[in-house]
């Protein structure tokens, strides 16, 4: 998948162009419903190996609606941002970037194991990924960046709005009985709602829904390595075998 795009940007900043450019970016974040007919749906999650010294980054594209996998790439390149909350998406995307020019199928619609625009300067990896793409994405995320919530009720399906300085950034959403809730906010080209109802629709008997659990469960593989949550990925790209 080659993109025509012009670049937003470099990728290799200090922290204090990273912020300004997260400010200058979030404002062009659609959240509204700019969607199409939806064939295939990419799951991206990024990990980390050697101690964060390599980025790994997977791209799983599903097609819609059975959400069988239909290609698979995993691209390690070397890392080139340290850890700095507020600012992953700059030291984690330059590996997704690298991997979607490996997609043979263009993606439809995606879901990044991270936030949307639920980030305190709402430019989280999936808004920023969505903007550069120019793609529907949506943000699920494991645990909360920023923002105060009510109780979730404990139904499936159940959610309640994720708001930080009074506005709404994202849903907090029950997919499990008795599981902890996911985080899931507009990454770019969809409103809230529909976020919601896409991630229901991909959920199967898992917590998290198909695209970025089998994402997850790529990303997550590893030797002697651990993964933090809000890190973890190298140099090479691997298509794996379907």
């Amino acid at each position: 998948m080659t993109s025509k795009r012009q670049p937003l940007h470099e990728w290799t900043v200090d922290p204090d162009t990273a912020i300004a450019l997260q400010k200058s970016l979030a404002p062009r974040i659609n959240c509204s419903d700019q969607i199409g007919e939806v064939e295939h749906i990419a799951g991206v999650d990024i990990g980390f190996e050697e101690g964060g010294d390599i980025t790994r980054a997977v791209i799983v594209v599903m097609r819609w609606p059975s959400l069988e996998i239909v290609e698979r790439v995993l691209h390690r390149t070397p890392t080139t941002m340290p850890y700095i909350p507020g600012l992953l998406s700059f030291r984690e995307l330059p590996a997704a970037l690298e991997a979607f020019e490996q997609l043979t199928i263009t993606p439809d619609l995606l879901m990044v194991d991270g936030m949307g625009i639920a980030h305190p300067r709402r430019l989280g990896i999936a808004a920023h990924l969505g903007l550069w793409l120019d793609m529907p994405a949506i943000g699920v995320g494991k645990s909360r960046l920023c923002g105060q919530h009510d109780e979730v009720p404990e139904a499936r399906g159940s959610w309640v709005p994720l708001r930080h300085r009074n506005e709404t950034i994202g849903g907090v959403l029950r997919t499990r009985e008795r599981v902890k809730p996911l985080y899931i906010s507009t990454g770019h080209r969809l409103s809230l709602e529909t976020s919601i109802s896409w991630v229901m629709q991909c959920l199967t008997r898992y917590k998290l829904p198909e695209p970025t659990r089998q994402a997850d469960r790529i990303a997550s593989r590893r030797t002697a390595e651990t993964r933090r949550p809000e890190e973890d990925a190298a140099s090479g790209q691997d298509n794996l075998p379907l």
